[in-house]
């Protein structure tokens, strides 16, 4: 499967097949630091992502007026 990560921009081929928190712990990524991002559709740690699929990987963004 691929991952897509951002900041900066690149592309990872990881082994599908099996849930989104084990791929990001490969990956070495908290999960609560990313939305994960197949096609339109934001998924959860406990989803299982298959070989073919795409996700993307995007920093969680927080902040506002003080």
């Amino acid at each position: 499967m691929k991952v897509i990560l951002r900041n900066p921009r690149r592309e990872i081929d990881v082994t599908g097949g099996r849930r989104v928190k084990d791929v990001l712990r490969e990956l070495d990524i908290l999960p609560e630091t990313v939305l994960v991002i197949r096609g339109d559709t934001m998924i959860t740690a406990d989803q299982v992502v298959g070989p073919d699929d795409v996700i993307e990987l995007r920093p969680v963004m927080s902040g506002g007026r003080a």
